[in-house]
């Protein structure tokens, strides 16, 4: 596999999380999920320390965008010693102003694989695109790629991020989807795919799972950015207050976001409500009940898209639709998804690596 790199940094977890010096977060993250798998015999002694999973970066030559993309892939510890072993697969997506590397370089997600599997969850390869800031949809206002290498607030280089097409959606369940499974010894089947994501992975981890139901059989949030138009939930008398505009509801509260989903949706809320993960949902519902994604959303009581994850659980269960929702104490950070995501990496494979 090649590796290839166009970001400061590495793709490594931090040094010597695999030697046990960041055993204790690890096991403290996922003592929740742990608890799903770990063995209950009686007097039963320590398992021998067992081998890692490995980290690998590649790219994707991406039609849908007209630009090469980078992805990170966890390949679990079997893999390179079971060669006619195929694999479930989960796709974890990163957050606005995020990369591929993030659910490595910050969520250490390699360490509570090799946690979680050393306690029992069955094997995943896990598989972590680079999305820039596309909210892992079609845009919906013309998009001028002539004027994005000219931009002064890029964090990588234009060529990596100013992609021809923003086809995002597209481009993570069609293309991706068919590369992995061409090079990767996957099960080839929605049963067998996951979908989730932090943030404005969140929000793609719903919409895309809704969209495109032959592709994943399940969905997870983090922190997930939905129902953005909802300013107020009360989750007791199921009343929702809304904005009239994502505009109007985000370019004040935090600008940076504002920017970057005006640049996504536009100021038409007709082109949010088109892409709505409650509405795709209540769709796809109508439609054929049996290929509606299981679906899991948790929230810190800090985060500022609380209130949008209370609307998002009171819309799901007025469809009648099953959703596994949380609500933890913690804020949109980092600090609160290393803690979580051993909860969703363990509830995906509960449904997808049967």
């Amino acid at each position: 596999m090649t590796l290839r790199s166009r970001r400061a940094g590495t793709v490594a977890s931090a040094p010597g999380a695999r030697r046990g010096r960041g055993g204790a977060w690890v096991w403290a993250a996922c003592a929740v999920a742990v608890g799903a798998f770990a063995p209950r015999l009686a007097g039963q002694e320590p398992a021998a320390a067992q081998p890692g999973g490995t980290i690998q970066q590649d790219y994707i030559r991406s039609r849908s965008l007209g630009a090469e993309k980078l992805y990170v892939v966890y390949l679990p510890p079997s893999y390179a010693t079971s060669a006619p072993r195929r694999y479930p697969v989960a796709y974890y997506l990163h957050g606005a102003r995020g990369s591929e590397v993030d659910w490595v370089r910050s969520g250490h997600v390699d360490t509570v694989m090799d946690s979680l599997i050393s306690a029992g969850m069955p094997e995943m390869i896990v598989v972590m695109p680079d999305g820039d800031d596309g909210f892992y949809t079609t845009w919906a206002p013309r998009y001028d790629r002539l004027a994005c290498p000219l931009r002064t607030d890029l964090r990588e280089s234009a060529g990596g991020y100013c992609v021809r097409r923003p086809r995002y959606g597209e481009y993570i369940a069609q293309e991706l989807v068919r590369h992995i499974d061409a090079t990767y010894r996957t099960i080839p089947d929605a049963a067998h795919r996951g979908i989730a994501g932090l943030s404005m992975g969140g929000y793609g981890a719903m919409a895309l799972a809704a969209r495109y139901p032959g592709v994943w059989s399940a969905a997870a949030s983090h922190s997930g950015a939905l129902s953005l138009l909802a300013l107020r939930a009360d989750s007791a008398s199921g009343t929702i207050e809304r904005a009239p505009g994502l505009a109007a509801a985000w370019q004040s509260r935090a600008p940076e976001l504002g920017t970057i989903l005006n640049a996504v949706f536009g100021p038409d809320s007709a082109e949010w409500w088109a892409r709505d993960p409650v509405r795709l949902l209540a769709r796809l519902a109508a439609s054929d009940r049996a290929r509606v994604p299981a679906l899991y959303a948790d929230v810190g009581t800090g985060d500022l898209f609380l209130q949008q994850n209370r609307a998002f659980h009171i819309e799901v269960a007025a469809l009648g639709l099953p959703l596994e929702y949380r609500e933890h104490p913690g804020a949109h950070d980092w600090t609160y998804w290393r803690a979580h995501v051993g909860e969703s990496l363990s509830w995906l494979a509960l449904h997808i690596a049967r």
